[in-house]
């Protein structure tokens, strides 16, 4: 067996991204809140947006916490802030890490902002943690144990989905920017009923978690979500007994080199995933075609 076969115990590694989690969110908070005056729009030159010195603080942070208790050697570390070329990480285990999920929404004061970290075993998320840190909730997952929510105040609670019958409208739950015109035809050719707009995927897949809505969509356009933004919130929806794959059903996929996530993904807590996938695909054939 080679050494980086060797199962770590994740239940050890859950209290130690338990209290990573709750440290990173003190730190975007206390930039958030403008306890941290630092210049809040370091620099715009990120080519999806505006990176801010939270964003390096709570990455350096996290980093630096990971790396003293999972040696770089047998762990990799994909971080949307660190990124660089285009090969995937030799190591089976790899951390993948968004210090700050919805920077604009973080800068605009929606609040609706996450952190998100999951750690891969050889390319699929086996545990997993989405911080909201306004709400001061963390959510987290461990493969096949379920998911859980955790208060500030220590209360956690198991977390699962409500479906609903093949009859009931779907809430979509949608950015209130980002979408272009081929995204916005076919949310407009499924049926679905209302819309929640919410920032952050972390932010949106909690508000299925928590059934407020239904189903969250990506679709690439000229840019393409990347690793760290579905990685997280991935394990925390699909241990509450939810859904997220490809329109074709098939699973997503970490650390291939190409960080971004081409095509369609859909998330739900299951109520007609697979036909919804279906349609999906058929609507955008049409619209391709013209």
């Amino acid at each position: 067996m080679a050494h980086s076969d060797l199962l770590p115990n994740l239940d050890s590694c859950l209290t130690t991204l338990r209290t990573v989690g709750w440290g990173a969110m003190a730190i975007l908070q206390s930039y958030y809140n403008g306890d941290n005056q630092t210049n809040l729009n370091a620099n715009e030159d990120k080519q999806d947006g505006p990176v801010t010195a939270a964003d390096l603080a709570a990455n350096k942070y996290i980093l630096a916490t990971l790396q003293e208790a999972f040696s770089p050697e047998e762990f990799g570390y994909l971080s949307e802030e660190t990124h660089q070329g285009s090969d995937p990480l030799p190591q089976d285990w790899v951390w993948i890490i968004d210090p700050l999920d919805g920077t604009r929404d973080f800068i605009d004061k929606t609040g609706e902002y996450a952190l998100h970290i999951a750690l891969t075993y050889r390319q699929r998320p086996v545990l997993a943690l989405v911080g909201m840190p306004e709400a001061e909730k963390l959510y987290y997952a461990v493969q096949g144990q379920g998911c859980f929510r955790e208060t500030k105040t220590g209360e956690v609670t198991r977390l699962q989905v409500t479906s609903k019958s093949d009859s009931s409208p779907l809430t979509l739950v949608v950015s209130r920017s980002h979408r272009d015109q081929r995204f916005q035809d076919l949310i407009d050719r499924l049926p679905f009923g209302d819309r929640h707009y919410v920032g952050s995927v972390g932010c949106k897949i909690v508000t299925i978690l928590e059934g407020q809505s239904d189903v969250y969509i990506s679709l690439s356009g000229k840019s393409a979500a990347k690793d760290w933004d579905f990685a997280a919130p991935e394990l925390i929806l699909t241990e509450a007994g939810g859904k997220f794959t490809y329109f074709d059903q098939t699973p997503v996929v970490y650390n291939r080199g190409d960080v971004r996530q081409w095509g369609g993904i859909m998330a739900s807590n299951g109520s007609q995933h697979g036909q919804l996938g279906e349609q999906a695909v058929q609507i955008l054939a049409q619209l391709d075609q013209g």
